[in-house]
């Protein structure tokens, strides 16, 4: 067998979903099945931070079925997901336990910014329109049940991103408690959307302007889908198109918006509350044009699961949009570009030439690389408490395509770059959450980080090229630099003994003078 038969499952705000696919390298990636079962569970988490003992038992039904439907189809493999309203549950890890024990599935839980670039990587997986058009400043506008995310391209590059807490759900439920009527809930959603646009427009929409807008939801796009199914462009709408639809919708009840879309009369509000979303940030940006690609999480599940097996390759650099966000921090926060530039040539270097030294992974460099970059924002609250701070920023915002772990790794290698190393098992409270492997990740990223540091000491890039060696008990460190380095030199012991300490080779400078 060539290939293989994959499924994945997504456990949502609103929705359970399974989607069966087979994989080969000769096809891709081919959708077999998609199955969804209707259940509001992020009302009831969002509002108590609890799933009920109802919701429990209907979930546990539900992947049963699924399990069925699986294995009927041969799946060798599959990932189960939960996103924000099982993020939001307090007693989570139990109710997973007696989840994964009652139907054999385990769900993993995914943070805003691992679901957020999922649902990007397969716009890009799957469509080859995507390339093109975000070569032209676009808006990706992923609304979920709990938060929408926006995040702004130009030139094939993530320029910016932004979480927003006004979900459908969430505006919805609002509606609800305001006893708000349907002819009121363009008012009213505007308000609340607004004044969280208004935020981000000053942050990021001030410079920029937007030609697109890739809408990614459950209600409005498939409509697009459907409206647009037989044209040369399937999924593209204009703005005046879109303000017609709405302005339709706005005028008849929901029994009627039903029946005419065929969709079931509970769903026409949560609809309403997506399309008037949509229409704040087109008025926001100033966007002409509308594509809905008609992806769902599962898409993505199944694209980044058949990228890393091989099947499929990626036309668009997704690592560099990790990094590229990272960059766009740095420079919010006020960061030294040039300084960043030598950090990250210096520790990259020093990363793959010590390789069977550390034994880190790819996924690592690039968390070293993230480090380097953000190493210094701190300094944008407090020269004095820079580890702390720098800390706190990391922490406090998103960094598309990491995992919670992998920000909190990032941000305690920033914070020991600067801090005394705080040990395994020191009840440290930056250390929390942390394993015993992923406490050694840090240790070794700042080892690496802070010989780097140590070798621009004073801020001033004074080496031009440096080469990096292993020769018995010493790590040679090679500069060509006539500038005195006096200070480096001087100054560098003390980080080149935590490098040693946890690797048990000592670092050396030797300077060649050109």
């Amino acid at each position: 067998m060539t290939g293989e038969v994959f499924a994945a499952i997504d456990v949502g705000s609103y929705e359970m979903a399974l989607k069966v696919f087979e994989l080969s390298l000769e096809n891709g990636v081919r959708e077999l099945d998609h199955v969804r079962h209707r259940m509001d569970l992020g009302s009831e988490t969002y509002a108590t931070g609890r799933i009920s003992h109802r919701h429990v038992d209907e979930i546990i039904r539900i992947l049963c079925d699924f399990r069925k439907i699986m294995k009927s189809y041969g799946v060798t493999h599959y990932h189960a997901y939960g996103t924000s309203a099982v993020r939001e549950t307090r007693d989570i890890e139990v109710v997973r336990d007696l989840i994964e024990r009652r139907t054999g599935i385990h769900i993993d839980i995914l943070s805003n910014s691992e679901q957020r670039f999922l649902d990007y990587k397969s716009i890009a997986l799957k469509h080859a329109k995507f390339k093109d058009i975000i070569s032209k400043p676009t808006a990706i506008v992923d609304i979920g049940g709990g938060s929408i995310q926006i995040s702004l391209f130009e030139k094939d590059t993530l320029v910016a991103t932004q979480n927003l807490r006004t979900g459908v759900l969430r505006l919805h439920t609002t509606m609800e408690y305001v006893h708000a009527t349907r002819l009121k809930y363009m008012d009213l959603v505007s308000e609340l959307v607004n004044s969280q646009l208004s935020v981000f427009s000053k942050l990021y929409l001030k410079d920029n302007s937007i030609e697109n807008i890739i809408i990614i939801d459950d209600y409005v796009s498939p409509l697009v889908q459907r409206y647009k199914k037989d044209t040369d462009t399937p999924g593209f709408v204009t703005k005046q198109e879109y303000m017609g639809f709405l302005e339709q919708a706005n005028q008849v009840s929901d029994i009627v918006v039903a029946k005419k879309l065929n969709i079931p009369e509970d769903h026409v509000p949560l609809l309403y509350v997506s399309g008037v979303i949509i229409k704040c940030i087109l008025d926001a940006t100033n966007a002409s044009n509308i594509w809905a690609p008609g992806i769902t999480l599962c898409d993505g599940i199944a694209y980044e699961y058949a990228e890393k097996k091989n099947f499929i390759r990626s036309p668009h650099d997704f690592e560099q949009d990790i990094v590229a966000c990272a960059q766009n921090i740095s420079k919010r926060f006020m960061g030294s570009k040039s300084r960043r530039e030598t950090l990250q040539k210096i520790a990259l270097n020093i990363f793959d030439n010590t390789r069977e030294l550390h034994g880190l992974s790819q996924r690592d460099r690039l968390l070293l690389n993230i480090a380097t970059i953000l190493h210094d924002c701190g300094k944008y609250i407090s020269v004095v408490y820079l580890g702390d701070c720098s800390f706190n920023i990391i922490m406090s915002t998103e960094i598309i395509g990491l995992s919670h772990l992998e920000r909190l790794i990032v941000a305690n290698v920033v914070r020991y770059n600067h801090e005394d190393f705080e040990y395994f098992g020191s009840q440290s409270p930056y250390l929390e959450g942390l394993s015993k492997d992923d406490y050694l990740r840090v240790a070794k990223l700042t080892a690496l980080l802070r010989i780097a540091n140590g070798l621009d000491r004073t801020h001033k890039q004074k080496f031009k090229d440096v080469k990096v060696s292993l020769t018995g008990e010493e790590l040679i460190i090679n500069v060509d630099t006539k500038a005195d380095i006096t200070l480096e030199k001087g100054l560098f012991d003390n980080r080149a003994a935590f490098f040693e300490e946890v690797f048990g080779i000592r670092p050396v400078i030797r300077q060649k003078k050109m």
